[in-house]
């Protein structure tokens, strides 16, 4: 047994100062205990840990540009040092040889037990090409039993894909969902009348809302409309200044069923490091300006956002409550990936992953079951 001591302590629902709780086998055992001696003290706000559902890279590793247990893990602890405790590691459009090389990566990184990892997500490749924003239009393609052979597998934990409904037919959405798939609608043209028959066969999330997606307008609705409109489904929401307006983030919170939008970092390789560059498809590279990624090619490529940030500038940029904006990074993303049972609030029973934020919402440290990052 481990204790802790949290100067405060947000549970997912409420504040408290001054909260002891006990750490067992990874769990939450107690609350509101009386201390020890030896109990550890956390100088700061306590919070439920991030979870990301979209990591492309970090600590400059790229999922794309290695598949393997350590890349994935380098990725997950380049995140930890910001608060994310289970991320998604996610390959963007790529070959078959890769996607493959992928899974059998987050496989055995799932079977090991890769702190922080909880699951793959694919975006792409089968999205559609007026709106692949930087993904590399040589790997966009029909969806096929070469791919269901890699969606279908049952070693990868959770799984995610992103597709464009115009592309991907609803019965092959009903298939990806039998097969244990969360499909998410991104990267994608497609008028709402589509949206909504991808939803009602089983399409349950919207990728990075706003951007690479046809636009809400009077008389066509659009993905956005659609995303916005549906009350069961999530959508993501980049929260970094370069990808939505402010005014069009806080139109979304206020407009989308509460609960229903969670942070995403969409990040790349640089999180973490002080890298101004890294190689690309096609023989582009991304360039880092600031807090900015931009392909070569102009396109907006990813970001370096981080889960703590996207949580400050949802409180000092958008307004929103500190509370919520901790649900948006936590508590909600868990309800999406249905593992509200163990992470997103902190409780007797569940994960002890959390992190220690000081008083300008930057992270301090994080635990995943509790040990230590």
């Amino acid at each position: 047994m481990k204790q802790y001591i949290a100067k405060r302590f947000f549970s997912g629902e409420s504040f408290f100062e001054n909260v002891c709780f006990n750490v067992v086998n990874g769990k939450i055992d107690a609350l509101f205990c009386e201390p020890s001696t030896d109990a550890v003290k956390l100088d700061g706000l306590v919070a439920p840990g991030f979870i990301d559902v979209q990591v492309n890279g970090g600590g400059g590793a790229f999922f794309n540009a290695e598949q393997s247990v350590e890349c994935v893990a380098n990725i997950a602890n380049a995140h930890g040092q910001f608060g994310s405790t289970a991320i998604l590691p996610t390959l963007i459009t790529d070959s078959l040889e890769v996607m493959t090389r992928a899974a059998d990566a987050m496989a055995d990184a799932i079977k090991s037990n890769t702190a922080g990892i909880v699951g793959i997500h694919f975006e792409g490749p089968h999205l559609s090409l007026p709106k692949k924003g930087t993904h590399s239009e040589q790997y966009i393609r029909p969806l096929s039993d070469d791919e269901f052979a890699v969606f279908e597998r049952n070693d990868l934990g959770i799984k995610l894909v992103t597709i464009a409904p115009e592309n991907v037919s609803t019965q092959d959405i009903r298939r990806l969902v039998a097969a244990g798939v969360k499909v998410s609608i991104g990267h994608t043209n497609a008028d709402y009348k589509t949206v909504m028959a991808a939803i009602e066969a089983g399409a349950d999330g919207f990728t990075h809302l706003f951007n690479a997606m046809s636009p809400f307008t009077s008389r066509e609705p659009g993905v956005v409309g659609a995303a916005l409109a549906d009350t069961q489904s999530w959508c993501g929401l980049i929260v970094d200044g370069h990808h939505v307006h402010p005014a069009s983030a806080k139109l979304a919170i206020a407009t989308k069923t509460r609960g229903k939008i969670m942070l995403v970092t969409d990040a790349m390789p640089p999180v973490g490091t002080s890298d101004t560059e890294f190689d690309f498809f096609d023989g582009r590279k991304v360039i880092r300006t600031g807090d900015r990624l931009n392909s070569t090619t102009g396109e907006l490529a990813g970001s370096v956002l981080d889960m703590a940030s996207a949580v400050r500038n949802t409180v000092n940029t958008l307004g929103v409550s500190l509370s919520e904006s901790l649900r948006m990074a936590s508590l909600y993303p868990a309800q999406y990936l249905a593992l509200d049972t163990c992470k997103g609030r902190l409780a007797v029973g569940f994960d002890a992953d959390f992190v220690v934020l000081d008083d300008d919402l930057y992270a301090v440290d994080s635990y995943i079951k509790g040990q230590r990052i």
